[in-house]
């Protein structure tokens, strides 16, 4: 029929922008609530998490350095997440891919241990493993989670330094995230990293020193060398696209503004009635009544004040300081209390603040802060009151995958970095065996570095009950011994070895074996009777 259109279309006068229908219009679409006051003022625009992050990049660091410094919860919170992901540091369980390498299961276990052995020699020694030969590369992962932390990425450099001192020449070098500079050229520059067509980072654009201090400007330096030994260290969790990280703190900012603002604002209101705190209810004048609190000698100065001689003044005022009492509970405050008229009533006020809706605004605001951060409530503040076993382990439940994944993808990555440029050195200098040479690990050095990174256990609740449930789990066969160990935060070899020195020992010295059934004497009489019978 003419005049009319299909069903589903729009005619022409009704459209808006890119074809999208106006606003009122009757439809199955998300957002039909256009014209609601709750979106009046609400239009973000969509574009790259790069652009989001590049443009918000300097304020959000500066903001969470700042509420780090002086927020208590936040403090609290990132030595809470650091000791949760990393503990005293991670530990290296190498896992060379033996198929690949084409060695024998017990030659790349050999091999293995040999390796973490050598490594964590070189990571718990500061002259050896850091550049500026202070900490141990926990203590360097350590400040590298901070880094994530404050401004979302870790940044730094292996270097090749050669020192009287050391014995080995791969040094880390971390270095404030914001020495990388935010420049950006358009083409293949974003937020000071350079990539190739497909996204790969080749360069870093860094200032290698603080502001304002003569150090040459800035440096491009290549992401690997010819060799792919890694020379930059950056890690972020990001989007999509993505070059650059942002503080994880960022989303809670205004939370922890708002925290703050509360607080002080109860405080001064309760300082404000402390200070304020009687209230004097009289029909006359108010500087009759005041005077009435006032003694002989307050009285002859306000006189001086308000006309009298200049010698009235200073007899007053020398009379004042003669007998001024500050102590509010001798006998003079008490009795300028008591200097009343008949008909007048002193009043004295209670503080009514912090009231009751404070705690409760309180824990919103601080389970929200809890949850932008990754982290349960009774973590973050310390508070388990009204907490239960099921709560508590609840808690934990959920958040040990979040520990998991930062530890997987913020912690270790630092540790791997380092691992491969040592492990690297190590073969070169013939300390490490590698079959084929330095020329063989490289081509296969993905196969040589396979490793996990191992840090402390998961918390529990109860540990009788947890014993129990693990106990319950191996004997089906639905865990091993490595598990087991893992879920301890400890190496199952390390453990076998140890348990074998010490059944070595044990039968040295003819000690009975802890582990060993225990002969349970009334058992056996009981058994012995029911026999008999």
């Amino acid at each position: 029929m003419a005049g009319k259109l299909p069903i589903g279309s729009v005619p022409a006068a009704g459209r808006t922008g890119f074809g999208a229908p106006a606003l009122g219009r009757a439809g199955a679409s998300y957002m039909r609530g256009e014209r609601s006051a709750v979106f009046a003022n609400w239009w973000p625009g969509l574009r790259d998490s790069r652009d989001d992050v590049r443009a918000s990049y300097v304020r959000a660091a500066a903001r969470t350095i700042d509420a780090m410094h002086n927020s208590g919860w936040l403090a609290g919170a990132v030595n809470q997440s650091i000791a949760a992901i990393i503990g005293t540091g991670l530990r290296l369980a190498a896992k060379p891919d033996a198929q690949a390498l084409r060695w024998g299961p017990t030659a790349a276990n050999e091999w293995a241990r040999a390796v973490e052995r050598r490594f964590e020699a070189w990571a718990s020694t500061p002259l050896e493993c850091d550049a500026a030969g202070k900490n141990t590369l926990a203590q360097q992962c350590a400040s590298g989670l901070r880094s994530h932390l404050s401004h979302g990425e870790i940044v730094g450099l292996v270097q090749w330094i050669n020192r009287p001192v050391s014995q080995t020449r791969t040094k880390v070098k971390l270095v404030p995230a914001h020495w990388l500079l935010q420049d950006s050229d358009g083409q293949n520059l974003f937020q000071g990293v350079r990539v190739d067509r497909d996204g790969m980072p080749v360069k870093y654009r860094m200032q290698l020193g603080p502001a304002g201090i003569d150090n040459n400007g800035p440096v491009e330096i290549d992401a690997r060398d010819a060799c792919g030994r890694p020379r930059v260290i950056h890690i972020f969790d990001g989007d999509v696209g993505q070059m650059r990280g942002i503080s994880p703190f960022a989303p809670a900012l205004r939370l922890v503004r708002q925290t703050d603002q509360l607080s002080d604002a109860t405080l001064t209101a309760a300082l404000i009635q402390t200070i304020h705190a009687a209230t004097i209810k009289s029909q006359a004048p108010t500087q009759d009544v005041l005077a009435a609190l006032q003694s002989e000698t307050e009285q002859g100065m306000t006189q001086g004040l308000s006309g009298g001689s200049m010698a009235d003044y200073l007899t007053a005022t020398t009379g004042w300081y003669s007998e001024a009492n500050i102590d509010l509970y001798g006998p003079g405050a008490l009795g300028k209390i008591a200097h009343l008229f008949p008909g007048e009533e002193l009043e004295f006020l209670r503080s009514e603040h912090p009231n009751e809706n404070y705690e409760a605004q309180s824990r919103i605001l601080l389970r929200e802060i809890a949850r932008a951060i990754g982290m349960g409530y009774e973590t973050l503040t310390g508070d388990y009151s009204g907490a239960t076993y099921s709560s508590v382990r609840m808690e934990s439940s959920v958040q040990w995958p979040v520990i998991l994944w930062k530890r997987l993808h913020i912690a270790a990555p630092l540790y791997q970095v380092a691992f491969e440029a040592w492990l690297e050195e190590d073969i070169d200098s013939g300390a490490t065996p590698f079959p084929g040479g330095l020329d063989a690990f490289v081509a296969n050095r993905a196969a040589a570095c396979r490793a996990d990174w191992r840090g402390p256990p998961r918390p529990q609740a109860d540990d009788l009950k947890y014993a129990k449930a693990v106990e319950v789990l191996f004997n089906l066969g639905l865990m091993t011994a490595e598990q087991v160990c893992a879920e301890l935060g400890a190496d199952w070899e390390d453990i076998f070895e140890q348990l074998k020195r010490e059944a070595d020992l044990r039968q040295k010295y003819g000690l009975p074996d802890p582990r060993a059934p225990k002969q349970d004497k009334l058992a056996d009489a009981l058994a012995t009777e029911t026999e008999g019978a």
